[in-house]
């Protein structure tokens, strides 16, 4: 089921966007979808319909490829007349298809990095489309400056680098438009996107914080569609990430993605607090894949760094051997110790606390003065940022300062480069330093490291200084705040706020041994050249097809307006119980057994009136007063409480503590599942419960008769569950040695009898009723949450366990669309109340008020004047 409903984003809710007329009767690209839905779920006429009469050429899958900037350069003619575009060599998304299948098709989706005339932009599309394969966005002005220069730049940039808006001039505040202008650039995304996809082949991979709301609008269209996420940056810890006013909304779009994948396992963990503490989702660890479960679909979690190309950098290694731009620099700093910088402009790189840290290490090391050389090149920034001018100002005074401090006539302690170097020259930096030193205070990943290895290792057949000959050495001095940091265990971590730690690893770095310096860059070098750019898209991609292998078995569905859109994926056999047809097969039967939940199933969950009203009670007469009917009410209260509240009906079987006590129908005794009543061990398990919840506010005791509870629902969900897990532990320690069973479930940790559960309600009602030659052919079991899964559970095993027979018409219905063991759902209690309504209407010859019915069909097989076992 496909849900068509469409709001719009910019007015005040968020939603889905329908096509204009005019994008709908565009056809330029090929294997277009003009109509929402999924192809698979459309028949052989709608689906001739809605796709393209030119059908990709190659065979198989294909993966689209969706970032804000296409890998392409792009150059004006001299003649002003057209463009000339070209590959980025130096993109990564270029360098991702190596990872993938050669038969698999690769298309690119994203935005130019130069403005063209609305004139010639479906001609620069088509052509781009043509020889590239790429689909370009063109975004208008109005929406691209609030979109990428406003919310990417002013809003997610600096709080995913930890940078709160304090005030207007520092962090800014957030800006309603400037969202709204987000949405609109990922939805005009989503339509490029639309343009060129075949939702049964294709894979998506999006790409980075810029189309973070992206997957909700292309799940509203294509439930089914394979679609994975990656994050370049950072993302930050739950305390700064609440501070977003849209934060739910961005978390749940992201969960529309079947696989959402980090640098670092702390990107990911900080994900996944988030996700617990504002949406209450829990992720499970299961054969070594992390997995979020959303409605049905296990949202996969990925954590895998980025690597580099190793051809393409060894590549311009030669060329820059070839310009002698290695030996020019040899020159230039011949007898000199060189430690290199390379960041970007902008306040998170750490610039000026590198400077800092040099001019400490010159001042407490006297020895390196005019030998040790810092050269830091700064790529010019890719945007305006926040501050940019302030932290340039002040790095290019601490070079004055630090050259006319420490400098000597010939000797520079500092080289300030500021201006755009090509690759190679950067190559030949990298080649000549014998330290590099990254000081970033906040990184995504960084792959400066990573390149300098690479360089330092060399190549083979190289001219000059960077060829294989003689030992390769390299060190690394790297901020423990970037991403590439737990990669390289042979680095020099650093605090970077910490100068004086800093500038005692730049002289360690290039004071250590030459031997340690070998071994520590054979290490880094082994690690680099296996996990490349290819190793991480081939994971990638197989983790994706696996997710979604798990998907494409379950029927899916979307539900939710706006942003609150998700998909909901259940069992292929679970379906919406019929009204009608569980009538017809009970007005058919002539041996019923009807068990049912209480909280949740009868009474609304939400409901502070917890006491049966009239007409559960009226109904539960009806159906009590069939001869054909043996109905129980099986729930996790204690027996006082059902006693008391289901006295009206004598007829009502009850099972009270999931089963511990059961009480047959016209029976006033209750029967006990243990055959030892003895609780001692409450007395050694309740002063563990209280010692943890003194610890823990927000946590609570339920004291049953047969079990103890601890809640912790209203606690802070991480401290809650670390200590859930703990006192888990801490109980089936101390309670080794007694019959009972320590479990974990949704906010609780529970102590019981060993073996109690609702399934052993049901087994017992079953045997019974065959006992006495009156073998169900009608079952009806409804429960709403985990304990009743027990009972759905023993329904589903009971045919072969010869407990019903091959021919019983069974109905186990769970309350709400949601994973179950049972086969039917209901939406909600008012629906299973219409439902017992139903077979109420359709109940005959009930019980006068001085007829007795049959005990011997429906009661224990012996009565009991005290409380006794079953087992």
């Amino acid at each position: 089921m496909m849900s068509r409903s469409y709001t719009n984003l910019l007015d005040l809710a968020s939603g889905n966007f329908p096509l204009t007329g005019r994008e709908k009767e565009r056809k330029r690209f090929p294997r277009v979808m003009t109509v929402p839905g999924n192809i698979l779920e459309l028949d052989d006429e709608q689906a001739s319909s809605v796709t393209s009469e030119n059908p990709s050429t190659v065979a198989g899958d294909r993966i689209i490829v969706v970032a804000n900037l296409l890998p392409l350069k792009a150059k004006r003619r001299p003649d002003n007349k057209g463009w000339t575009f070209s590959w980025n060599e130096d993109s990564l998304l270029l360098r991702i298809k190596d990872g993938f299948p050669e038969e698999m098709e690769v298309l690119y989706v994203g935005s130019l990095p130069v403005d063209v005339d609305p004139i010639e932009q479906d001609d620069v599309a088509s052509f781009l489309l043509e020889k590239f394969k790429c689909v370009a966005a063109f975004l208008p002005p109005n929406i691209l400056e609030k979109y990428y220069h406003g919310f990417c730049k002013k809003q997610l940039w600096p709080l995913f680098h930890y940078m709160l808006p304090f005030s207007a001039d520092h962090g800014g505040r957030f800006d309603r438009s400037m969202w709204e202008a987000y949405v609109s650039a990922n939805k005009m995304f989503s339509q490029k996107v639309i343009e060129v996809l075949n939702p049964e082949d294709d894979f998506v991979w999006i790409h980075d914080y810029h189309l973070m709301v992206l997957p909700t609008f292309l799940r509203r269209r294509f439930v089914r569609l394979r679609m994975g996420f990656f994050l370049h940056s950072p993302f930050p810890s739950s305390e700064l990430y609440r501070s977003l006013p849209v934060r739910e909304e961005i978390l749940k779009a992201l969960l529309n993605a079947d696989l959402i994948g980090f640098h670092t396992f702390d990107y990911a963990r900080h994900f996944l607090s988030c996700c617990s503490r504002m949406l209450g989702l829990e992720y499970q660890s299961k054969r070594g894949y992390i997995g979020l479960d959303y409605y049905g679909r296990t949202v996969g979690i990925k954590i895998m760094p980025v690597g580099i190309h190793l051809g393409h950098i060894e590549s311009v290694i030669r060329q820059a051997d070839k310009e002698l731009k290695v030996e020019e620099l040899k020159r230039q700093f011949e007898g000199k110790t060189v430690l290199l910088g390379v960041d970007d402009m902008d306040i998170f790189k750490g610039i000026n606390l590198k400077l800092l840290a040099m001019e400490h290490m010159l001042k407490i090391h006297p020895n390196w003065r005019g030998r040790a050389v810092l050269v830091q090149i700064a790529n010019p920034a890719r945007g305006s940022g926040i501050d940019l001018e302030e932290i340039q100002a002040e790095i290019e005074e601490s070079v004055k300062r630090i050259n006319k401090d420490l400098g000597s006539p010939g000797y520079e302690p500092v080289v300030f480069i500021h201006r755009p170097l090509t690759i190679s020259e950067r190559m030949a930096y990298y080649t000549i330093a014998e330290c590099v030193v990254v000081t970033a205070v906040r990184d995504g990943m960084n792959l400066t490291p990573y390149e300098y290895i690479v360089c330092r290792e060399g190549v083979s057949g190289a001219e000059t200084g960077s060829d294989s000959v003689g030992p390769k050495k390299s060190m690394l001095v790297v901020s423990e705040f970037i991403g590439c940091s737990p990669s390289l265990s042979g680095a020099i971590r650093v605090n970077p706020w910490n100068v004086e730690a800093t500038s005692e690893a730049m002289n360690e770095a290039i004071s250590m041994a030459e031997s340690e310096k070998e071994l520590r860059h054979e290490k880094h070098y082994r690690y680099v050249s296996t996990h490349n750019v290819a190793f991480w898209s081939r994971s990638f991609l197989q983790d994706m097809e696996r997710t979604c292998a798990d998907h494409f078995r379950k029927r899916c569905w979307g539900i939710g307006l706006g942003f609150g859109f998700r998909v909901v994926a259940l069992d292929p056999n679970f379906r919406k119980l019929s009204i009608d047809e569980i009538v017809s097969a009970y007005v058919r039967a002539k041996s019923r057994a009807i068990l049912l939940d209480y909280d949740g199933t009868l009474m609304p969950q939400n409901s502070i009136i917890r006491t049966p009203s009239a007409q559960v009670i009226s109904l539960l007469n009806k159906l009590c007063g069939d001869p054909k009917n043996v109905v129980f009410m099986v729930s996790g209260r204690g027996r006082d409480s059902l006693s008391k509240w289901f006295l009206p009906c004598n007829r009502l079987g009850l099972a009270a503590e999931h089963g511990y006590f059961l009480r047959w129908p016209q029976v006033e005794e209750w029967e006990t599942y243990s055959q030892s009543s003895e609780f001692g061990w409450m007395q050694m398990a309740e002063p563990v419960m209280e010692s943890y919840t003194e610890a823990t506010d927000g946590s609570g005791i339920e004291r049953k008769e047969s079990a103890l509870v601890w809640h912790y629902h209203d606690a802070d969900p991480g401290f809650g569950f670390s200590q859930a897990k703990e006192m888990l532990d801490h109980l089936e320690s101390v309670l080794a040695n007694e019959p009972v069973a320590v479990k974990s479930g949704q906010f609780i940790v529970e102590v019981k009898p060993q073996g109690v559960n609702k399934g052993i309600v049901a087994e017992k009602i079953f045997t019974s009723m065959t006992e006495k030659g009156k073998l169900a052919d009608f079952v009806l079991c409804v429960g709403d949450d985990r304990s009743d899964e027990d009972m759905f559970e023993l329904i589903g095993s009971a045919v072969s366990r010869r407990v019903l027979s091959y021919n019983t018409e069974v109905f186990a219905c769970t309350v709400g669309q949601k994973p179950s063991k049972a086969k039917y759902y209901l939406d909600d209690s008012s629906e299973v109340i219409t439902m017992l309504e139903s077979l109420a209407e359709a109940t005959d010859s009930p019980f006068s008020s001085d007829e007795e019915p049959d005990l011997d069909t429906i009661s224990s097989p012996r009565r009991i004047s005290r409380v006794t076992s079953f087992i």
